[in-house]
């Protein structure tokens, strides 16, 4: 038997840092302010701005960085692999995508984020599937994604 324990590790913290165990937190940065609930992992390379809140379950997998002022609800999952060739990359980074997230971006509960841009100031249904690009301001949910109306 082989049993890795990570809990908090070799993480950048800025000031005034909120974190509810039990959680896999390593090899990354969140900014001033921000907040982590439980059961949430969030891998090597990830960077969190200031004032984010990341609630409980959530999934953010490496090549992922999040704005400023952000929410991410319970159980959002972000990807970094789209299976291109046919099955899972694995250790193949040179397969996996990046994520960026702007500012003022608010997701859902149980939204899953492909490996896209999304601009400042945009809002993400619950349950949405984001598989594009999103570059205007507005709210976007669906599976795919799409904009419902502007903020």
């Amino acid at each position: 038997m082989n049993i890795k324990s990570i809990g908090v590790k070799d993480v950048d913290f800025g000031e005034n840092i909120t974190i509810v165990e039990p959680v896999n937190i390593y090899n990354c940065k969140i900014g001033d302010n921000s907040f982590v609930g439980p059961f949430v992992e969030i891998q090597r390379g990830v960077v969190i701005g200031r004032n984010c809140k990341i609630q409980s379950h959530s999934f953010i997998c490496e090549l992922v960085k999040i704005g400023d002022d952000c929410f991410v609800s319970h159980g959002v999952m972000f990807i970094n692999d789209l299976f291109r060739s046919g099955k899972p990359a694995g250790g193949q980074q040179e397969y996996w995508k990046e994520t960026i997230i702007g500012n003022s971006v608010s997701i859902g509960t149980n939204a899953t984020i492909l490996p896209v841009s999304i601009c400042d100031h945009v809002i993400i249904g619950a349950g949405s599937v984001v598989t594009k690009d999103i570059q205007r301001s507005g709210i976007y949910a669906g599976n795919p994604a799409k904009k419902i109306r502007d903020l």
